[in-house]
C-alpha cells in the first residue's frame, strides 16, 4: 500500500520558499532561491504556498510543548522522573511571562501558528487572480483551494484561542514590517473560526487525491468541536449562542453518517505498529482518521524536530536485566506517567482499551544481561546458575492492581522476571508502590514509532493524529447530552463501548485472568458489563469517580463525558483543552493529579509571550510596562 502525502513546503519569507515535487511515497523539497512576488501570481507559486500552509499542523507534535501544553497539569498524566518543563504540571512560579523557558516555549508555538495564518492569508489573496493551467482552472477548483486555507486558518485560530484567549485577529497578509496588533475579544475570534470552517465544509471535497489534505469531513469535525467549545462556556465569555449544541450535534452527525469514515473494529488497530509496508503504517491511513499532520521516513524533510511524541510516555526499560534500548521499544524520555485516575477510570477487566493503550510487558532483547538463579532464590536447586529467562521471554512486567490485590515482596522475589506492582506489601508489611520511583509505570503505546532509523533518533516519522472518528462520536454524545437528550447521547457512547468490549470469540489478554479476576479461556463478550446507562450519571456511580463537589445530573454528565474521553482518547493531546473548555480544570486537576499544588483559576489561559509584547507598539511607540501588563492575561 502506497501513501501519497500532501506535499509540505517550508515557506521562509514572502519572497523565498521551497518548491515540491510529488513522488509515490516520499516528499522532496528543493530550494528555489529568492523569488519575485510575481511567483505568487502563478499556479505553481500558489500551489506551493498552499502546501506550505500545512506545515504548522505539525507544531503540536514537534517538541516538548506537545505534552506540556496539552497533557501536563491535568487529571490524566503527571510527570515521570525526568522532569523537563514540569512547571506546566505543578503550576509553580516558573510558569509565567518572564523571558525564560516558559516564555520561549509559548513564543515558539505562538509564532508557528501565526506563521501558518499568514501563509493562509497570503494564499487567499492570490488565488482569485491566478490564471490556472492544471488545477486552478475553474471557480470550483479555486474555491476548493481557498477552502483548504480557510480550514487551516480556522484550525490555527482555534488552537490559539483555546490556549491564550483574546488574541490578535489578522485576516490579511502581513507585508513589510507591522508592529501594531491589538487583541480581539474571544467571541470575535470564534466568529472567524466558525465562518472559516463553514466555508471549508461547503467547498471542500469529501476525499482528496493527496493523503493529508483537508476534506469536508475534517472541516465538519472541527466545526462540531468549535461549536461545542464555544457553547460549553458557562462563566467564560466565548460568544456562546443557544444554537451551539444543535450545531455541534448536526456537524458531528454529518461526519458520523459519512460513507468516508468508519471506526476500526478493534481499538488496538488504531495503534498497530507491525503492518508497515512501503513506508506506510496502515493505522495512519485508517478510515477512522479524519485529519493528521504529515511526516514520512525521510529525516531531511522531517522539519526542525520531526514528530517527537514517541519519546515522552515511555518508562525506563533500558536498564532492566535482559533489556537494551532498541528502535521498537523506543527512547524513554520518561516525561509522563498515568495518574491513578487514568488507571482506574477504565473497567480494566471488561473494557479492552486500557490494555490496548498501555504496554506492560517488556520482552527480553539483550541476552548479555539476563540474570541467573542463585541458591537464595532458585525455586529448585537444579536451576542454580541457570538463566531466569531467555531472549524473547518476558523480562519485566508492570502489574496494575488494587490495594486489595496487592502482591507481596516474596512473590516479587520469587518471579523469574522483574515485577513492578502498583501495590505490594514490603518486608515490613507496609503497602507500597513500585510506581513511586516514577521510572516504572504503564507506557502509552499510541505514539511509539519503530520506523525511525536508530534507537536514539529523536526525529519521529509517524503522522500526528489530530482528528479521528472516535472523538466525533464523543462530540455528538456531549452535544446531545447538554441538550438533555441523554438517551441519544448514550447511543453514541455505546457505539464506542461496544468496540471497546472484548468480542465473542476474541482471545482476551492474559491480564484478564492473571490480574483482573476473569477465567482463563473465557471468550465471551464483555459488552453487557460495560454498556453505559443513565445510572452512571444520575447517581454517584463508583465507577465514575466523581469529584466531591459534583452533585447534579447535569454536572455528573459532563464529568461522565470527560471520563469517556479519557477511556477513548487518553494521551492524544486533547486533555488540557478539554478541561478548560468544560471549566473543570481546577476541580479535576486538584482531585486527580498528585503534583498539582499551585493551580488557580487564571491558569485556564496561558501567558501571552513576552517577546510578542516587547515587539508590538501602540501609536508607533513601544508598549510601556503598564501597557504590557494590560495586554497580558490576568495572573501573569
Amino acid at each position: 500500500m502506497k501513501k501519497k502525502n500532501i506535499l509540505i513546503a517550508a515557506l521562509l519569507s514572502p519572497l523565498l520558499l521551497f518548491s515540491t515535487t510529488s513522488c509515490e511515497d516520499f516528499m522532496e523539497e528543493e530550494l528555489v532561491g529568492t523569488l519575485t512576488e510575481d511567483y505568487y501570481n502563478t499556479e505553481q507559486g500558489v500551489e506551493d504556498l498552499i502546501d506550505a500552509a500545512y506545515e504548522p499542523t505539525r507544531t503540536k507534535f514537534t517538541y516538548e510543548w506537545a505534552y506540556a501544553l496539552w497533557n501536563f497539569g491535568t487529571d490524566e498524566f503527571t510527570n515521570g522522573d525526568q522532569v523537563n518543563f514540569n512547571y506546566y504540571n505543578t503550576y509553580d512560579s516558573r510558569l509565567n511571562a518572564n523571558p525564560a523557558d516558559p516564555d520561549v516555549f509559548m513564543h515558539e508555538v505562538w509564532s508557528m501558528y501565526y506563521d501558518g495564518i499568514n501563509r493562509a492569508n497570503t494564499g487567499l489573496q492570490y488565488i482569485p487572480q491566478v490564471e490556472g493551467e492544471r488545477i486552478l482552472i475553474t471557480p470550483e477548483a479555486k474555491a476548493s483551494r481557498m477552502a483548504e486555507l480557510r480550514f487551516l486558518r480556522g484550525l490555527y485560530y482555534f488552537t490559539l484561542v483555546q490556549q491564550f484567549g483574546a488574541i490578535p485577529l489578522v485576516l490579511e497578509p502581513t507585508e513589510g514590517i507591522r508592529t501594531e496588533f491589538s487583541r480581539a475579544p474571544v467571541p470575535d475570534v470564534y466568529k472567524v473560526i466558525i465562518a472559516d470552517l463553514r466555508f471549508a465544509s461547503e467547498n471542500l471535497p469529501a476525499t482528496q487525491p493527496d493523503f493529508g489534505r483537508a476534506t469536508k469531513g475534517a472541516a465538519q469535525h472541527y466545526l462540531a468541536k468549535a461549536y461545542l467549545t464555544r457553547g460549553s462556556a458557562r462563566t467564560d465569555q466565548r460568544g456562546q449562542q443557544p444554537t451551539d449544541m444543535d450545531s455541534a450535534a448536526y456537524y458531528a452527525d454529518q461526519v458520523i453518517n459519512s460513507p468516508v469514515y468508519s471506526l476500526e473494529d478493534n481499538y488496538a488497530d488504531l495503534w498497530v505498529l507491525s503492518s508497515y509496508d512501503d513506508n506506510v503504517n496502515t493505522s495512519q491511513t485508517s478510515e477512522e482518521v479524519i485529519f493528521s499532520a504529515q511526516w514520512n521516513d525521510d529525516p531531511l524533510i522531517a522539519g526542525r524536530y520531526g514528530n517527537q511524541t514517541h519519546l515522552y510516555y515511555i518508562m525506563q526499560y533500558d536498564n532492566l536485566p535482559g533489556m537494551i534500548r532498541d528502535i521498537e521499544n523506543g527512547r524513554p524520555f520518561r516525561r509522563l506517567m498515568p495518574t491513578d485516575y487514568t488507571m482506574d477510570i477504565y473497567d480494566r477487566k471488561n473494557d479492552s482499551r486500557f490494555y490496548k493503550s498501555f504496554k506492560l510487558a517488556w520482552i527480553a532483547n539483550n541476552p548479555n544481561t539476563i540474570p541467573t538463579w542463585s541458591a537464595a532464590n532458585a525455586p529448585d536447586p537444579s536451576l542454580v546458575g541457570q538463566p531466569k529467562f531467555t531472549e524473547g521471554d518476558t523480562a519485566a512486567y508492570i502489574w496494575v492492581n488494587m490495594p486489595e490485590t496487592a502482591l507481596t515482596q516474596n512473590m516479587i522475589d520469587a518471579s523469574r522476571y522483574a515485577i513492578f506492582p502498583r501495590y505490594y506489601t514490603n518486608e515490613n508489611g507496609e503497602l507500597v508502590s513500585a510506581f513511586a520511583t516514577r521510572n516504572r509505570y504503564p507506557t502509552l503505546v499510541k505514539w511509539l514509532d519503530p520506523f525511525r532509523q536508530s534507537a536514539n533518533q529523536q526525529q519521529g516519522v509517524k503522522d500526528g493524529l489530530l482528528a479521528r472518528l472516535g472523538e466525533t462520536y464523543l462530540i455528538a454524545a456531549e452535544a446531545y447530552g447538554r441538550m438533555g437528550n441523554y438517551a441519544k447521547a448514550l447511543e453514541y457512547v455505546n457505539v464506542l463501548r461496544q468496540r471497546a468490549a472484548y468480542k465473542a470469540g476474541e482471545v482476551k489478554r492474559a491480564e484478564y485472568w492473571l490480574v483482573e479476576g476473569g477465567e482463563r479461556g473465557d471468550m465471551s463478550s464483555t459488552y453487557e458489563e460495560i454498556m453505559a446507562t443513565e445510572e452512571l450519571f444520575t447517581t454517584n456511580a463508583p465507577s465514575e469517580m466523581y469529584p466531591a463537589n459534583v452533585t447534579s445530573t447535569e454536572e455528573r454528565f459532563i464529568h461522565f463525558i470527560l471520563n469517556e474521553r479519557t477511556r477513548e482518547l487518553a494521551g492524544e493531546f486533547h486533555r488540557w483543552e478539554d478541561l478548560v473548555r468544560t471549566e473543570t480544570l481546577v476541580t479535576r486537576a486538584e482531585a486527580y493529579n498528585p503534583d498539582v499544588e499551585n493551580i488557580q483559576d487564571f491558569h485556564s489561559l496561558r501567558p501571552i509571550p513576552l517577546q510578542h509584547l516587547e515587539r508590538v507598539t501602540s501609536n508607533g511607540e513601544p508598549l510601556t510596562s503598564d501597557q504590557r501588563q494590560a495586554e497580558q492575561n490576568p495572573g501573569y
